[in-house]
């Protein structure tokens, strides 16, 4: 599988057996549950959010007390990562557990880094989502929000384990009338109830839904998936948010999936449903470092294989389970969520090889755990730009093998590789690469495999899957 360690290492047998120990603590926690109850999960999913976009990050621009309290109440994470730099490869692996190139998930078939209106590819309906794998377990299960994963009706929520869908198909800023793009369209399980979606309430409409579902499914198991259309540009703010932050509409936007995350939680307290429920807050990629966006103290932005790009705020809470106040730096990716809740429910894995982990331990132990993700692959596109070993990150030598490899700035441009140590180079300036030829060995056979498995740009890797591609696509329009 992606992402374990090469069997070369020595002090194996003595991580296995305090991985196993740590692990078998963790399902003393989990025994220790009430008789029958199986938990609620709820992922809020941010779009473009930045690391450094959170006071408990270290903002000092938004003011994001309710989510916080996430930090507060449970365990933060500083190494949490996506598995892409942009949102349609990211939302994939968070569904499959599995990188973009696995699931061919990581660009649209015409070139386009992320599904464009009316496209033609989707999520394959072989894959198993994790919403998919819940239900086997008897879970209610809904997504609210940006899906960015196919707009045909094949590709939908419903067609991939949600009893429900509210919310926009792919990204807001995706109107444009020279591609032929419709008005922005609201969906309602598989109609466009509303088009072009008025953006400025959609916040609230999706914090009202959030609420419904959680009220009407009070007795037995749910998994909410509330994938926030903000702050991806366009930004937009309701009347009660719009020009009240300090840091612009960006700052109004962030303030108002604050006050919703603040909702959902007190809805979870009146319904005492807090302590059997596990709230995840994340985001797809990191910001694109502007209109008041910020990934300090990491270096990069949105759509690159710099740590600003990829690597995210990750906050979990789940009272009498996860310690309160505590912060996990343990390597882990959005990958890993479909494992850890079906280890956490009970569900089945997916027959078919994911690149994910369980991290129950990283959310549970009350030691510093160790982490069962060894080595995570920095996808941009089709091509593989980086790795990240322990603490070391290698970035490779890239040429332009594609028309749009690089970032604007960049395009055209062949970059020279270097070696760095995340621990105290997160500006990613030092190269190490001379004094380190065991590691860049290591890195060596680390890249071999990837390209094997998964490919790099042209290249196919062996165990790559297909995404689901139609034959022809209709935009998205109200029924007149």
């Amino acid at each position: 599988m992606i992402g374990s360690r090469p069997t070369s290492y020595q002090h194996m047998n003595r991580l296995s057996l305090t991985f196993t120990i740590t692990l078998t603590l963790v399902n003393s926690l989990l025994s220790g549950s009430a008789p029958g109850a199986t938990p609620n999960f709820i992922v809020i999913f941010c779009d473009d959010l930045g690391y450094g976009d959170l006071a408990c990050y270290g903002s000092t621009k938004n003011r994001t007390p309710q989510i916080d309290s996430l930090a507060r109440d449970g365990r933060k994470f500083t190494d949490f990562y996506s598995s892409s730099p942009v949102c349609t490869p990211s939302r994939s692996s968070l569904m499959t557990g599995c990188y973009p190139r696995r699931v061919g998930m990581h660009e649209d078939y015409t070139g386009h880094w992320v599904l464009i209106p009316r496209s033609r590819r989707g999520l394959n309906p072989e894959e198993v989502t994790v919403a998919e794998a819940l239900k086997q377990k008897g879970y209610s299960t809904a997504c609210i929000g940006k899906w960015h994963l196919g707009d045909q009706p094949p590709h939908l929520p419903t067609q991939h384990g949600f009893d429900s869908y509210y919310g926009i198909p792919y990204s807001n800023d995706m109107q444009s009338k020279g591609r032929g793009d419709p008005p922005l369209p609201l969906v309602a399980n598989e109609t466009v109830i509303e088009a072009p979606a008025d953006q400025s309430t959609l916040t609230r409409r999706y914090t009202e839904e959030a609420v419904k579902f959680i009220e009407a499914n009070k007795e037995k198991p749910f998994f909410l998936y509330l994938p926030h259309t903000f702050p991806h540009l366009p930004l937009f703010a309701s009347p009660d948010f719009k020009d009240k932050s300090a840091n612009g509409r960006y700052g109004d936007s962030v303030e108002e999936i604050d006050w919703s995350t603040g909702e959902i939680l007190k809805c979870l307290d009146r319904l005492k449903l807090a302590e059997n429920t596990l709230v995840i807050f994340t985001s797809d990629n990191g910001s694109n470092g502007r209109n008041g966006g910020s990934n300090k103290p990491l270096a990069g932005a949105k759509g690159s294989t710099m740590e600003g790009g990829m690597r995210v705020p990750f906050l979990a809470r789940w009272p009498g389970k996860i310690p309160a106040g505590t912060t996990c730096s343990a390597l882990s990716t959005m990958m890993d969520i479909l494992p850890t809740l079906c280890a956490l429910s009970g569900a089945s894995l997916p027959g078919k090889e994911i690149d994910g982990h369980d991290i129950r331990n990283l959310f549970l132990s009350t030691e510093e755990p160790r982490s069962p993700t060894e080595v995570l692959y920095y996808y941009r596109r089709r091509q593989l730009q980086a790795v990240r070993w322990g603490d070391w990150k290698l970035h490779l030598d890239l040429k332009q093998t594609h028309p749009n490899w690089a970032s604007s700035k960049q395009t055209g441009k062949a970059r020279k590789g270097k070696l760095v140590k995340l621990t105290n180079d997160l500006q990613e300036k030092t190269d190490l690469s001379a004094e380190n030829p065991d590691v860049m060995a290591q890195f060596e056979q680390l890249v071999a495999h990837a390209v094997a498995t998964l490919g790099n740009d042209a290249q196919q890797g062996s165990e790559q899957r297909s995404a689901h591609t139609l034959e022809t696509s209709l935009p998205m329009r109200m029924r007149k």
